[in-house]
């Protein structure tokens, strides 16, 4: 592992494929353009919509997304992460895999993940999600992809991040950093989103790269934005704010080894 530059892409998503994919592909340019070789993406990159509508063009969804990446990935030279978009479920049209896939620069998949925990909230602001409605949960926590040149890199989902013990999984493989791409609720986001992302990267002493949703995508669905890159310490090294953009900063193993040198709390585990 060396150090390089990592990007957490921040979009609205709309529930349109085509254009959603052209912003993406300006958005990844422009982090490739700061120097970034690990680009990732937000949950619902590829299509933001409603969930009947997801789960109807799904197929679509899921062809031109993977063709999208591998695409990206060559064309730039990067490893990618896209965050997560609906595949569809073999034997059941009514629902998707919520599918997380990481692709090196020779449009190689070296890993993927399908989402465990589904969002099945009623929120205070009287919005109601039943992802479990239109999503088959996946069941198995993903293997570490590790990385000569980018390290040991750990994928998860947006609601993933409220459950440690996803994390401290990961941790126990040898995770340096964690992917948390996210589409979080305006409404919770603005309480929640940044302290569970430090919190994941304290009590782990892992890199967080958390690619998001901003903004308004449709009806009352809003986002909360804030895409992050925090180090193992739980500092906040690049935060894209309330507007699509990029969030770049440095991943550095020296940094992993400082702070696990200063803070052992990976050693002094007595129960997981």
């Amino acid at each position: 592992m060396k150090s390089y530059l990592a990007a957490a892409i921040q979009m609205t998503s709309k529930p349109d494929l085509v254009k959603n994919l052209v912003e993406a592909e300006e958005l990844i340019e422009l982090a490739v353009r700061q120097g970034a070789e690990l680009v990732s993406l937000p949950e619902n990159f590829a299509f933001l919509g409603k969930e009947v509508d997801k789960v109807a063009q799904a197929k679509e969804i899921a062809v031109k997304t993977q063709q999208f990446l591998k695409k990206m990935a060559q064309r730039f030279q990067i490893t990618i992460l896209g965050g997560g978009f609906p595949v569809p479920v073999s034997g059941n049209p009514n629902k998707a895999y919520n599918t997380a896939v990481l692709v090196t620069p020779d449009g190689q998949e070296v890993a993927h993940y399908q989402k465990v925990h589904l969002f099945d909230v009623d929120v205070p602001d009287g919005n109601t999600y039943q992802e479990s409605s239109t999503v088959m949960a996946g069941k198995k926590i993903p293997t570490i992809y590790n990385s000569e040149r980018l390290g040991k890199l750990g994928l998860s989902i947006c609601y993933d991040v409220r459950f440690p013990e996803f994390y401290r999984y990961l941790s126990r493989q040898g995770a340096d950093v964690l992917f948390i791409p996210a589409a979080f609720t305006a409404f919770t986001g603005k309480d929640h989103w940044q302290v569970l992302l430090q919190a994941r990267a304290i009590e782990n002493t892992c890199y967080v790269i958390a690619p998001a949703q901003t903004g308004n995508h449709y009806e009352r669905r809003y986002t909360h934005g804030h895409a992050m890159v925090i180090d193992p310490w739980g500092v906040i090294l690049a935060d894209a704010g309330n507007s699509p953009g990029v969030a770049v900063a440095e991943i550095n193993p020296n940094r992993i080894r400082q702070v696990r040198q200063q803070m052992p709390s990976l050693q002094h585990r007595v129960f997981a």
